[in-house]
């Protein structure tokens, strides 16, 4: 391509102005395509729908005890792996900060370390008048800004040590006295709610290939550890609850740690089919890394422990689905029954929303009196609950205050530097591993050469006095179409053809950035797609509960539960617009590939896996996935783009790499923070392509442009030479 000054651009969108926005819809005049919007999440919805169908054949074959044994074997090691390998158990430097005597019982402010410089806040409770050991409940709570300190957190705590049993609650990670992202200034979180915090941590540990749960689920690990240094408790008579979050977390430790006799979930378990139909996926904690991909479902996690003593505590509103309670029940249920423990599975149901009831409360109390064998009556009391002053436990209110320790954030940028040190010694050996980018950009984006592309539909014609505007509804890899637009120069000068991809949209492309339009003027054809989840094509209905910066991670998320990523699903796609081109179009004598924005992860991985992209220029992409998550404030729009798991395998620069000799321009890539980054940064980090294609006498193939005097606005056309 000719070089374009963006003076020359700027003269030329003044002397042909676009006279009216093109007309680029196409799903109204094609009703059939008319949830098109949706086509990402539904599409990994479809993905996750097929593996739970494989599960459920799996499950469904189990009969003898030796089978769900079995089974059960398969299941814990699957999520040990899953979640990955905990830290080494030091020293917890537990802290009592103050106690507080109540009525009947006194409350022992505690702080410990589940990882050195990581501090967990919580609150122990232990009866008056104590003369044997007696049995502990851990309570985990849900997510609620004030962590452990919510009124029927306390209320459920309260009775339960009025019935003589322990109590030990935490605040978890981004609650409480536990935020991360703590504004000093303003004296609050950064983030509106807890959810928030969890997904914006628990997303760069998901970059990093395992999910956040670890953390949380350590945290309860090590306070169990607490407990039982304690001589009041009874080691063989310990329980778990906790509702929604805690639920969530309730199901972990059942699962995981056997020093937990008896545990009762509340309003969290279901199954993830009713899930993705209903509210989605929840925030990062309650996503296991390929979870669904390999083949586990929540009835899975009352499996593990099974034949121990279970209840299942669900309301009929709630937001996580009855019928999705009902039905991992009735499949628990068979294991127990094959291990001639049915009586120890229960399910409690009452008709409210996402909320404890005494009922359900009063059950739950007779469950634990039972199995923890401590007899008295299950009677749901009227408490006076301590209020939140009682129960601060760090001087300052917040942990990041008192003592500035650890945070996920620094613990996963610890691992960060472990991966890229792996990743650097693979670098070391260039030609080997140049070799193995392809496979292993497969392997973790999960792309799937498409093995067949369908028929496209000409959908429509508009003729300019410039260029003409054609229409096309393109087969994609799921059960949708991909809208594509092709402008044709009035005068075609140029043999080639220049893909722009949009992470806007083709319509903003189109109508509010000249640099299409520009294009054509210059004699070249251009065409415009839109991707799932982009443009016409998305974000969809599902915003979930974090939804960051007009960002859904919940989306997301569904494509991490199915082993699935949104960046091998577009990369998919993006060969398929390149099959059009060389198929369903008038030959051309190349293809070159232009992406603005954060789609340029897409771009670089379609090239890699699709030759006949012949140049590829990325717009202000982001430099990295390393960068992403190892930036405390990244920037939240990024995190759709990202591969889980990549680091320490491939990042965007080792794309690069492979893709020479290849020509390869990138303009103003910007940092993980969003700002463009300073041109030291964007050369450090591709110290690895730069010097392949040096190697391979070809370094006038890669261009870094980090400057382009300020002058980038949607309406200017860049600094552009193939």
């Amino acid at each position: 391509m000719s070089r374009i000054l963006i003076t020359s651009a700027l003269f030329l969108s003044i002397l042909f102005p676009v006279l009216a926005q093109d007309d680029i819809s196409q799903f109204n005049y094609w009703q059939y395509y008319s949830d098109i919007e949706n086509s990402l999440y539904k599409h990994f919805y479809s993905v996750a729908h097929d593996q739970l169908e494989s599960r459920k054949i799996e499950v469904g074959s189990l009969i003898t005890r030796t089978d769900w044994l079995d089974r059960q074997s398969l299941v814990r090691k699957k999520l040990s792996q899953i979640i990955g390998q905990f830290p080494d158990k030091t020293s917890l430097n537990a802290q009592i900060t103050g106690i507080s005597q109540q009525d009947g019982y006194r409350i022992e402010k505690t702080i410990y370390e589940s990882i050195p410089g990581y501090y967990v806040t919580g609150a122990l409770y232990i009866p008056d008048g104590m003369t044997e050991k007696a049995p502990a409940i851990f309570y985990a709570c849900g997510h609620s800004v004030d962590g452990f300190r919510v009124n029927i957190y306390q209320h459920i705590i309260v009775n339960l040590v009025k019935k003589g049993f322990i109590v030990f609650t935490i605040d978890p990670m981004g609650q409480g006295e536990r935020y991360e992202y703590w504004d000093q200034q303003k004296e609050k979180p950064r983030f509106p709610i807890p959810d928030h915090e969890h997904s914006y941590a628990g997303a760069q540990c998901l970059i990093s290939g395992y999910s956040t749960a670890k953390y949380f689920i350590w945290d309860v690990i090590r306070g169990i550890d607490y407990l039982l240094t304690r001589e009041e408790i009874d080691p063989d008579r310990i329980g778990m609850t906790g509702r929604s979050g805690g639920g969530n977390i309730t199901a972990y430790l059942g699962a995981l740690d056997d020093r937990i006799l008896a545990t009762a979930p509340e309003c969290y378990i279901t199954s993830y089919e009713y899930i993705y139909k209903s509210i989605g996926p929840q925030c990062a904690e309650q996503n296991l890394y390929k979870m669904i991909g390999e083949g586990l479902d929540h009835a899975d996690f009352i499996e593990a422990r099974a034949p121990k003593p279970t209840m299942i505590i669900g309301t009929t509103r709630d937001i996580f689905s009855i019928q999705g309670t009902r039905e991992s029940y009735m499949e628990a249920k068979r294991i127990y029954d094959a291990l001639d423990a049915e009586e120890k599975l229960i399910l409690m149901e009452d008709d409210t929303v996402h909320a404890s009831t005494k009922k359900t409360r009063e059950a739950m109390y007779a469950f634990f009196q039972k199995y923890l064998e401590n007899p008295g009556s299950p009677e749901d009391l009227q408490v006076k609950v301590p209020g939140p002053e009682e129960l601060q436990i760090t001087q300052s209110g917040q942990t990041v205050t008192s003592f500035n320790g650890q945070s996920v954030f620094s613990l996963n940028s610890a691992v960060v530097r472990r991966q890229m040190e792996s990743l650097e010694l693979s670098r070391d050996d260039h030609s080997r591993h140049i070799e193995t980018i392809v496979s292993r950009a497969i392997r973790y984006s999960a792309f799937d050469y498409p093995d067949h592309f369908g028929d496209p539909v000409f959908s429509g014609r508009y003729v300019h006095p410039a260029y003409t505007l054609e229409k096309y509804l393109v087969p994609g890899s799921g059960d949708y179409v991909l809208p594509a637009v092709l402008l044709l120069p009035a005068e075609q000068s140029k043999k080639e053809i220049i893909l722009i991809l949009d992470t806007e949209g083709m319509e903003h492309a189109v109508n509010q950035d000249s640099l299409a339009h520009a294009l054509v003027r210059e004699g070249y054809s251009v065409l415009l797609a839109d991707l799932p989840g982009i443009g016409s094509m998305g974000p969809g209905y599902l915003k979930g509960d974090s939804y960051i910066d007009s960002t859904s991670y919940n989306q997301w998320f569904a494509a991490v539960l199915a082993g699935k990523t949104n960046v091998g699903l577009r990369a998919e796609d993006i060969v398929r617009v390149v099959h059009f081109i060389k198929y369903g179009l008038k030959e051309y004598s190349g293809i070159s590939a232009l992406a603005i924005g954060p789609l340029g992860s897409e771009l670089l991985h379609a090239a890699v896996f699709e030759p006949d992209i012949k140049n590829i220029c990325l717009i202000r992409p982001f430099i990295s996935y390393t960068d992403i998550a190892t930036t405390r404030l990244y920037n939240p729009r990024y995190i759709p783009f990202t591969v889980p798991g990549a680091i320490g395998e491939y990042d965007l620069p080792d794309l690069i790499a492979g893709l020479c000799p290849r020509k390869v321009l990138i303009i103003e890539p910007l940092s993980g923070d969003g700002m463009i980054a300073v041109e030291a940064k964007v050369k450090r980090s591709m110290r690895f392509p730069l010097s392949i294609y040096s190697e391979k006498g070809v370094p006038g193939n890669f261009n870094l442009v980090t400057d382009v005097d300020g002058l980038f606005e949607s309406s200017i056309i860049n600094l552009i030479h193939w």
